[in-house]
């Protein structure tokens, strides 16, 4: 059973729209999810519109409202053409006596009659004991007992405020699913971080049902992370959950988006770090084989792998990186590939996917039948200092020398430009654009450039963290372009 549209909802500060919960659903759905409990009829109207639009939905998927013990709880769940409730009733002493002012004897009544009232209506019922790892279990299998003659097709044990530990989760499902003729599930909470294991643990001991959210979300520390639970039988325990797995990290990013919970980036599975590897031994290890340090392949789960580069880069994490964003070198662009990396990386900066595909692609282009190329480059500006550029090129195998003045150091730069290559090529700039393509003062910035020659326009870009080099990069790679093309 899927929960994210109910106690994942209850997230503080999340609230869905009918739109946002029937995109989920539907999502849950292609995932191969066999119970989809699409939130509490009772809370409020809106709930309920947005419950029956999920009932009408037509998923193959069984549909759940949350119900307390109560029967004006079950009607509202059938006005939204639910296929089964989740009965949720208190069975600690804390929460019968505390809560409800109720003693055993009323509660298990009232267990008894909800669940027979539900399933006079047609409905399928999921007893679920509230609190149950702080109840007393004698008393909790004969509630259970009492409910099964009642009618409930099913059993819950909920470890509401996270308190279970894997050794008594293991001891009490092998004496639920032994003793008792209905399939038992397991709801936990993430109080203490286990309830992943807990979950696993009540599983693997008979459990035949479990209560998951995507990302774990829900209240406090949030419930079961289904995405975590799915792939440890998976591929842990090598069973076939049915689940479509390289959905996961879809379903993931959906669910973050929509109820604006982010994922921590260190989450397994569907955190940013998850696939991402910095340089260095572990980077050299996954060039020869990806499983050396990689639980498992990131298509597993629809994901893809991330080289993330700094000044610490080898020309095997460049190589693995390149390989990865589909991208061969030679050994001349290579060594100039690595030392713009390394220039960012002494600038404190962390190198992108975004970021070396766009040095990358500078260098190849730069590389290729280059007729233009850069010696040396000078700049002198300041508030009383008119911009002036000195520029050597290599034009054609001869070189060039100009200098020239502008309204700022890249005007000047530019025409410096124009000056060294008049005997060449006179190109007209166009059009100038500078993006960041991250953020921060020491971001890669790209310049792009549209320049013509006779009637022929080119575009160009260029990539550092400096905005006049990669102003002249720019310019020289369209130059290079427009001769190339003539």
């Amino acid at each position: 059973m899927d929960t994210t549209l109910r106690d994942g909802e209850q997230t503080p500060g999340v609230a869905l729209s009918t739109e946002e919960k029937l995109w989920i659903a539907r999502k849950l759905d292609e995932l191969g999810l066999d119970i989809i409990e699409a939130g509490s009829a009772i809370t409020s109207k809106g709930e309920r519109e947005s419950i029956r639009a999920v009932s009408n939905e037509g998923l193959n998927a069984e549909i759940c409202s949350y119900c307390r013990v109560m029967k004006p709880d079950v009607d509202f769940a059938l006005e939204c053409d639910v296929d089964s409730i989740h009965l949720v009733v208190p069975v600690s002493d804390l929460h019968i006596n505390v809560k409800l002012k109720k003693d055993r004897e009323t509660v298990r009544q009232m267990a008894v009659d909800v669940t027979e009232y539900a399933k006079d209506h047609g409905l399928i019922v999921e007893l679920s004991g509230e609190d149950a790892s702080r109840a007393d279990l004698g008393f909790l299998k004969s509630l259970y007992s009492d409910g099964i003659d009642a009618g409930a097709d099913r059993l819950c044990y909920c470890d509401t405020v996270g308190l279970l530990v894997p050794e008594v989760t293991t001891e009490v499902f092998k004496e639920l699913s032994t003793s008792l003729s209905a399939p038992v599930s397991i709801h936990c909470h993430d109080d203490f971080g286990l309830a992943v294991s807990n979950t696993v643990a009540a599983l693997l001991a008979g459990a035949r049902e479990a209560h998951m959210t995507v990302n774990g979300i829900g209240e406090r520390a949030g419930n079961t992370s289904l995405e975590e639970v799915i792939m440890i039988l998976e591929w842990l325990y090598k069973y076939d959950t049915g689940i479509k797995c390289d959905e996961l990290y879809k379903t993931s990013r959906l669910v973050s988006r929509l109820t604006g919970i982010p994922v921590a980036v260190n989450k397994s599975l569907v955190g940013g770090n998850a696939f991402t590897h910095e340089a260095g031994i572990h980077v050299h290890g996954l060039l020869a084989d990806t499983s050396t340090y990689e639980p498992i392949g990131p298509e597993v789960i629809g994901r893809e792998r991330k080289i993330v580069l700094g000044k610490h880069a080898g020309s095997s994490s460049v190589t693995l990186a390149l390989k990865e964003l589909g991208l061969d070198v030679d050994d001349s662009q290579m060594k100039e590939i690595l030392e713009r990396v390394k220039e960012l990386g002494d600038h404190g900066k962390r190198v992108t996917d975004a970021d070396l595909q766009s040095i990358a692609e500078v260098v190849l282009d730069i590389y290729t039948e280059s007729k233009v190329k850069l010696e040396d480059f000078t700049i002198v500006s300041g508030n009383k200092v008119t911009p002036t550029a000195s520029i050597k090129l290599n034009v054609e195998g001869n070189e060039v020398v100009e200098a020239s003045v502008g309204d700022g150091p890249v005007d000047a730069a530019i025409n410096a430009i124009k000056k060294a290559i008049s005997g060449v090529a006179d190109v007209v700039l166009e059009e100038y654009h500078v993006d960041a393509i991250t953020g921060g003062t020491d971001a890669l910035v790209e310049v792009w450039v549209k320049l013509s020659k006779d009637g022929k326009v080119v575009t160009a870009r260029g990539a550092r963290t400096d905005i006049i080099m990669a102003s002249v990069e720019a310019v020289l790679n369209g130059i290079n372009q427009l001769i190339r093309d003539n």
